[in-house]
């Protein structure tokens, strides 16, 4: 009996000996299958060449998307390619002796506001220094360069003494209670400014951030516009950081509409693009030595908007930490370290089955914050992630740790392209969010100069346009729109502005988003 059960118990031990043995072989080739094996090293990938093959779904996307600048130019149109759009706002800023008739209309008004347009340029800039190969690969740069100069042009003319910049053209009141075309505009269009008296830092830094990020990118073609560039950039960041203050305390009305909800992250993110401009190390003192613990919000990931620059400073500077300098010192360099983990805290939040990772997604996969302009955190998010996958691909940087997991560049770049494919229509609705991009894209976009026929004849009150059920007779070719409600609808209504407006400045990183993925390439080690 008691040798029986001995061979018995043995038996069974063999055999739940080899189940352990077969559990563990299938545990670890699913790690292999699947990104984030917990505790799995990754070795390095390769270093990406100069741009390959056109991805052909994102170089058309890209093409349209470029086309809103175009939709959303003020000023006298030169070699316009939109047959609906015509010169406009040719007197903005005579009342102050300047000329503000350029720069870009906010959404589907008629305002231009300097913070998010400004915004919209500093993106816009750092994805032409990160793609710009790609971007010319898919015979896209010349667009992208198009638009940014008509919104430098502008900063350039709104910023005509040293603490003084003009913050906004037009009266949002008058406006939004006038639905027309920009072409038919006859309403007062005042300016605001901001100055020693009435500071607004988050704005002078904002367009601090664009002049110089533009500097750069306009460096090798037209170094006497550089030049100016940054000299602008310069002379606002001092201003922005003497005399320190919001616009929108020092204008409460503008609390309605962009209400910043600081200016120290405007402030770090204008000394970080101004350090990559000129190699200061004033500049990277500040956003290390002198201000980092203080201002940066270091081990608190956030969400990279028009308001909330953090994340973006975030990925920016642990550009520095990946490729080095020898300029460096190592106080410099713990700085840039905190931003770098705090980058990596925004990465391990975003990509879906880290252990970190948002809940604030949407069934459908999309990132989703909040209702009104969703897709703007989707696409911002995206298009930092595919930055900092790249800085990893071109440093061979073989992972990222999120509590015991670990993500490869290739999974990070993942995650930027299912948000991409979302927008372009891999989502619940099967519907491209991304205007004339596509087979089914929203018809009904709030956009005064979409929704009216060019020659009809409106005054200030052709809300009937506003109301009517059709399509709109215009195409705002490349409108990226609000986006879907959390449970992944939309309404193509254009009454419905949450989810049918579109905004300038979510093209900014769309088109950064897009031209990241249109190819492979590693990024250069220096933007200068």
């Amino acid at each position: 009996m008691g040798s029986k059960y001995t061979r018995g118990c043995c038996g069974w031990l063999i055999v739940a000996l080899i189940a352990a043995l077969v559990a563990t072989a299938a545990m670890f080739a699913i790690m292999k299958r699947k990104p984030g094996g917990r505790g799995r090293h990754m070795k390095p990938l390769p270093v990406p060449g100069p741009p390959g093959a056109i991805d052909s779904k994102y170089g058309d996307a890209l093409g349209v998307a470029l086309q809103f600048f175009q939709v959303q130019k003020s000023g006298k149109l030169e070699n316009n390619q939109i047959p609906w759009r015509g010169d406009s706002a040719l007197t903005d800023g005579k009342e102050a002796g300047l000329d503000l008739s350029k720069g870009m209309y906010d959404a589907g008004d008629h305002m231009k506001f300097t913070f998010p347009m400004a915004f919209t340029a500093t993106v816009l800039a750092w994805s032409v220094l990160e793609y710009g190969d790609q971007m010319s690969a898919a015979k896209q740069l010349d667009p992208a360069l198009d638009a940014l100069k008509w919104i430098t042009d502008f900063l350039i003319a709104a910023h005509p003494s040293d603490n003084v910049l003009y913050i906004q053209v037009g009266d949002p009141d008058l406006d939004h209670n006038c639905w027309e075309r920009p072409e038919t505009m006859t309403e007062k269009r005042p300016l605001t400014q901001i100055s020693k008296k009435s500071p607004g830092s988050d704005v002078a830094a904002e367009a601090a951030a664009a002049m110089a990020a533009a500097s750069m990118v306009f460096k090798s073609s037209d170094t006497t516009y550089s030049d100016v560039l940054l000299q602008h950039a310069q002379k606002l960041f001092t201003f922005a950081d003497t005399y320190r203050g919001l616009s929108s305390e020092s204008y409460p009305k503008l609390q309605d509409f962009y209400n910043s909800t600081g200016y120290v992250d405007e402030l770090l993110w204008a000394a970080s693009w101004l350090y990559h401009a000129t190699g200061d190390q004033t500049y990277l003192s500040y956003v290390t030595v002198q201000n980092g613990k203080t201002y940066a919000d270091w081990g608190r990931p956030t969400w990279f908007s028009w308001d909330d620059k953090n994340p973006g400073t975030q990925v920016l500077l642990s550009r520095l930490n990946f490729f080095g300098s020898k300029q460096i010192s190592n106080a410099e360099n713990e700085g840039l370290k905190s931003y770098r983990d705090t980058a990596e805290a925004v990465i391990c939040g975003l990509i879906p089955d880290s252990p970190q990772a948002t809940a604030s997604r949407t069934g459908g996969g999309l990132i989703w914050i909040s209702g009104w302009n969703s897709l703007q955190h989707a696409t911002n998010a995206a298009f930092l992630a595919l930055v900092y996958s790249d800085y990893m691909l071109s440093t061979r940087t073989a992972e990222v740790q999120c509590s015991g997991k670990y993500y490869s560049p290739t999974d990070i770049r993942n995650f930027a392209a299912s948000q991409a494919n979302y927008i372009l229509g891999d989502n619940p609705m099967k519907l491209s969010y991304l205007v004339g991009y596509g087979s089914s894209y929203p018809q009904q976009v709030h956009h005064r100069g979409a929704s009216i026929p060019a020659d009809a004849k409106t005054g200030c009150k052709g809300f009937e346009y506003l109301h009517s059920p059709n399509p709109n007779p215009n195409v705002a070719t490349g409108a990226l729109v609000g986006g879907p409600f959390q449970n992944d609808t939309f309404v193509d209504s254009r009454d419905n502005a949450v989810q049918t407006e579109s905004s300038t400045y979510n093209s900014g990183t769309l088109v950064g988003l897009l031209s990241g993925l249109v190819t492979t390439s590693s990024v250069a080690q220096s933007f200068t």
